[in-house]
Parts: C-alpha cells; structure tokens; sequence
C-alpha cells in the first residue's frame, strides 16, 4: 500500500449478506487502523454495483441461503474480486461468504451451488445445525492466539490441498473436521460470527499488516483481560 494514501476497506454485499452483524468487522478495521494514524476509506459495495479491483481489505459476511446463492451468481459474472486478490489484496470471508469463496456450496434443498472458486474448499449441508460458542487453536505459522466467536450454520466444509486449515477446533463444530476455517495467501474464511474481528483483534491486526506493512503495539491491556475471561467462561460450559 502506498504510503500517501489511504487503506481502502471494500465490504461486499451488505444488502444480501450482512445477517449476523459482520459489518462489525468493517468498523473494528477501521478503528484499529485509525488507532495507528493510519487513514481509512470505507467502500459500501451494493450487489447491483461492480466489485472495485483497487481495495486493500475485502470483507463479506453471512447470510441467509437465497442471498447467498444470488451473491455467488453475481461475484461469479463480476469477476473483480478475483483480480484484486491476484493483485495482493487480503480478505475476510465469514459463514455464507466462506463458502461462497470455494467451489461449491449447499443450496435452499442441499443441492450443489456453484462458488466462485477463490479458495480450495467445498461445502454442503450437514445433518444438523451447528449453533454456539466456537473455540480454535491457530495454525502456529499465523502467530494469533486462540480464536472465539459464535457459530450458526448448517455448512461442512472440506478443504483441499490449495488451502491450510486457519484453527483447530477446541470447543464447536467448525468445518466439520476438527478444523475451523482456511487460508490461503492473504485471503482467511471462518464461519467465526460475534463479529469475528471484535472478538480477535490480533487476527483484524493480520489483515491490516498484510497491507499496511508492520503495525504499531496497541495498548490492549483491558481487552485482553476480558477476551481471556470470555475464553475461560466458555471453556468451562
């Protein structure tokens, strides 16, 4: 990212896929860039409108199935976030938006929806919905500490050799694998809710940093303290 311009933030689709609060992941980007005096710009995407292929930070979130498989059809013919990904953008995809990114996906009868392929995943419908607190271990090489977030979702999610597992599953269902999540390059799908960016700070931090280079020590003493309270809670259930 150049130095004289600002960190251009791209949510995707709030009109069909921004159910479960995940727009919270846009404001935490924001204020933890601007906590740094890193300036920021905040592009609404609408999904009548053109993906735009010069943001920093794509994010997309979850919703319901009708929406989502209208949101795969439309970012499949849009084709601008697969060029901004080439380029070196980053990205957060949570639920609906993480399956949307792979191959497939289960429709309104568990019937296989095309993705958009950005990642090497595929999803269906599993047998049950998997509802609760969701507690993951981090893949060593990201350097984050454990993950939590709240799950809702019917998906399971089956990685290929074209992406790396983002956690292993301490308490929850994930993937459905005993894995929660991927990652490849700079692009992170979760099916972490809460919003997943407010509960994990450090993993907001990542996405920054792929972007805006090394980052700034925040003083997150008092945050800490309650996310390693909510950790012990849950963990105690």
């Amino acid at each position: 990212m150049p130095s004289d311009s600002a960190l251009r933030i791209v949510w995707i689709y709030p009109d069909l896929l921004s159910t479960y609060g995940d727009q919270g992941n846009v404001l935490v980007l924001e204020h933890r860039a601007q906590r740094r005096g890193i300036e920021t710009e905040t592009i609404h995407v609408r999904s009548a409108d053109p993906v735009p292929e010069s943001g920093d930070i794509y994010l997309i979130g979850g919703g319901e199935d009708r929406p989502q498989i209208l949101a795969a059809e439309r970012l499949r013919r849009d084709g601008g976030l697969h060029r901004a990904i080439a380029h070196g953008a980053a990205m957060l995809a949570v639920c609906a938006g993480y399956q949307i990114m792979g191959s497939t996906f289960g429709g309104e009868e568990g019937q296989p929806v095309d993705g958009i392929g950005l990642l090497d995943i595929a999803s269906t419908r599993g047998p049950a919905r998997a509802v609760g607190e969701l507690v993951a271990e981090v893949d060593a090489n990201l350097g984050l500490p454990t993950l939590t977030g709240f799950e809702n979702h019917m998906g399971v999610t089956s990685l290929g050799p074209g992406v790396k597992p983002l956690s292993q599953t301490i308490k929850g269902v994930g993937n459905g694998d005993g894995f929660e999540g991927c990652y490849a390059g700079h692009v992170v799908g979760t099916y972490l809710h809460g919003p997943a960016l407010a509960r994990n700070p450090a993993l907001a931090d990542l996405l920054l940093s792929w972007r805006a280079g090394e980052l700034a020590p925040l003083d997150d003493t008092r945050y800490e303290q309650l996310r390693q309270e909510r950790l012990s809670s849950v963990l105690a259930q």
